[in-house]
């Protein structure tokens, strides 16, 4: 049942514009697939799937190519590419990335599963990183812009 729930939400995001859970949700219940939001946030997640911004300045969920791999890229990929700055002050640290690069930085970092960081809450192009104390988010920094090539 998963499988095929699945495959049908990668057709409905892949066909057309969801912009929201709640549309995809109304979608899938239209072809027989019944879910609760938490249900469908964990599919979401496992999918890979995420907001992209769209011309008109909404966004909408996107999933990669059929045939690409299922792999998501690496946070020492990413980070050269997407990061632009990361500034902080107490356990807090804020990661400015390229326009619609916070939510794949995001849940590369979330993927990483450094013990420093509690949560990370991701918009369009800056991502709040919450650390367990002001010398985590230090060590977070410090590790995130090297990777990133970005100067200290």
């Amino acid at each position: 049942m998963k499988t095929q729930r699945h495959a049908a939400i990668l057709r409905i995001v892949r066909g057309e514009t969801v912009g929201s859970q709640e549309q995809l949700r109304e979608r899938l219940k239209g072809e027989g697939y019944n879910v609760t939001q938490a249900t469908l946030s964990r599919d979401i997640r496992e999918l890979g799937l995420a907001k992209v911004a769209a011309p008109d300045g909404g966004s909408h969920y996107a999933a990669a190519p059929e045939g690409a791999p299922g792999v998501r890229p690496h946070l020492e990929q990413l980070l050269p590419t997407m990061l632009v700055s990361a500034e902080g002050v107490g356990p807090l640290l804020v990661l400015k990335t390229t326009t619609g690069g916070a939510q794949a930085l995001g849940l590369a970092l979330d993927g990483a599963g450094w013990s420093e960081i509690i949560g990370t809450i991701a918009g369009d192009d800056a991502i709040l990183v919450i650390t367990r104390s002001e010398r985590g988010r230090r060590a977070v920094q410090v590790r995130l812009r090297e990777l990133a090539g970005l100067p200290a």
